[in-house]
């Protein structure tokens, strides 16, 4: 069994900053790429950015610059910096991870959070 448990996200005026985070417990042998996701009600889930086992990341073009995604492998835990906050940046925001457990052989799976509500507005 695998959770995911995410945290961070509120109500923040325009301009602020928030740090999500999400942190990956169970029966977990590794983690590989880990992402963050949001989604506003009505729309396809989007990318925000992404980050290998590596720590190599990726963004989405109009998201570079604001949105910084890290990890702490030791805590299996990644974050989201979400600097100057716009309106339209309220969504609930997923993490999605790729995590290899073992049952008698290893196993590949993809998990997603239970999502957290960021709300920007005056």
């Amino acid at each position: 069994q695998v959770q995911l448990v995410e945290s961070g996200g509120g109500l923040v005026q325009p301009g602020g900053s928030l740090r999500l985070s999400c942190a990956a417990s169970g029966s977990i042998v590794s983690i590989e790429n880990m992402a963050w996701y949001r989604q506003v009600s009505g729309i396809q889930r989007e990318l925000v950015a992404r980050i290998s086992r590596a720590g190599i990341t990726n963004y989405a073009d109009s998201l570079k610059g604001r949105f910084t995604i890290s990890r702490d492998n030791a805590k299996n835990t990644v974050y989201l910096q979400v600097n100057s906050l716009k309106p339209e940046d309220t969504a609930v925001y997923y993490c999605n991870v790729d995590i290899t457990t073992y049952n008698g052989r290893l196993y590949l799976n993809n998990y997603w959070g239970q999502g957290t509500q960021v709300t920007v507005s005056s």
